[in-house]
């Protein structure tokens, strides 16, 4: 399967990035605003993954040709630039399924808290924003970018995947457990993602003021 990752130089994006292309033989799309950056960041995944002895070919695109090339394309950018992020590439999704991670915070003095806006949740606002016919999926929201893009750092954490097409969510699901040690658990549908988007700030409060607990992840038992 292709996978592209717009807003793939960032954090998350990297993590995502790396960990498909070190754990499965989907194929993996660096996508960005600036082709060249996506360019530079795909063959510094290449360098990372050819030093692990995988050899694997990581294309660096613009946002709109990644997303042309692919079958799942994750919005792997800040909840403030999705809008803009989705609706530029939207005439190039044709088939593909849209995968949101993005979670909109804000920080005061306390702490970071859940900026939720008046759709719902930033999932529902990525779902507003592509063609009538494309499927939504959220995912990947409470991931410690950190850990997630350390290959050397073992994963057991849960992702909860919402969304209203069940044939989307079974194939995010099952990308999503091609990461070793990540499990998906189905939220139910997209209506639910804030619930799951608002544990996000949870877990970086919680990091925050106890010490060892710098790449916070969540697993249900």
């Amino acid at each position: 399967m292709d996978i592209a990752l717009l807003g793939g130089t960032g954090d998350i994006g990297e993590g995502l990035a790396l960990r498909w292309a070190y754990d499965t033989n989907h194929t993996v799309i660096v996508g960005s605003r600036d082709a060249g950056k996506a360019e530079q960041k795909a063959e510094e995944y290449e360098t990372e993954l050819d030093s692990r002895g995988q050899e694997v070919d990581i294309a660096g695109l613009s946002n709109e040709d990644a997303t042309a090339r692919a079958d799942v394309v994750v919005a792997a950018v800040p909840a403030y630039h999705l809008t803009d992020t989705v609706e530029a590439v939207a005439d190039h999704l044709d088939d593909a399924i849209l995968v949101s991670p993005a979670v909109g915070m804000k920080r005061d003095e306390d702490g970071f808290h859940y900026n939720r806006p008046g759709v719902g949740s930033v999932t529902e606002l990525a779902a507003q924003a592509v063609p009538e016919d494309t499927p939504v999926v959220g995912a990947f929201h409470n991931l410690a970018a950190g850990r997630l893009a350390n290959l050397d750092a073992e994963l057991d954490w849960d992702t909860i995947v919402v969304g209203d097409d069940g044939d989307a969510k079974d194939t995010v699901s099952e990308l999503a457990e091609g990461i070793e040690g990540l499990r998906a658990l189905d939220g139910g549908p997209l209506s639910n993602a804030a619930e799951v988007e608002g544990l996000t700030p949870l877990l970086i409060n919680v990091a925050r003021h106890n010490d060892g607990l710098h790449d916070l992840g969540v697993r249900f038992q």
